[in-house]
């Protein structure tokens, strides 16, 4: 999956986190991206599988959906925390986890997971 995907899918996952419905709206808004953006990126991930969208406009992740989101989030989640670990400030370290989150190795990931556990 390509990287703006893998934003769509996280900021879908983070909604349903607060909410119980999510639109087009609501991403395009918290994205701060163009509804005509936005469109094209849910029409990919339902072309795709990851997300339904019911007659009323509703989206909701598959299994298959979830299941990448919450993986990209848990690499958003653990890189930040490794960042804010080094002393970065922490709205920079989230903004570099999440361009860092597209491109790690599983390798170095599980790497820099399991030496954060550790220090917890």
């Amino acid at each position: 999956m390509k990287e703006s995907g893998e934003m769509y899918l996280e900021t879908i996952y983070i909604l349903l986190k607060n909410k119980s419905y999510v639109c087009s709206i609501d991403i395009a808004e918290y994205m701060n991206y163009s509804k005509p953006s936005v469109s094209r990126g849910v029409g990919l991930l339902k072309k795709n599988g990851y997300i339904t969208v019911d007659k009323d406009g509703y989206i909701t992740l598959t299994d298959v959906g979830k299941k990448a989101a919450e993986n990209i989030f848990e690499r958003h989640t653990v890189l930040t925390q490794v960042l804010i670990s080094l002393g970065i400030d922490k709205e920079i370290a989230s903004e570099d986890a999440c361009k860092m989150e597209h491109v790690i190795s599983e390798k170095s990931f599980n790497a820099m997971k399991k030496h954060i556990e550790f220090y917890k």
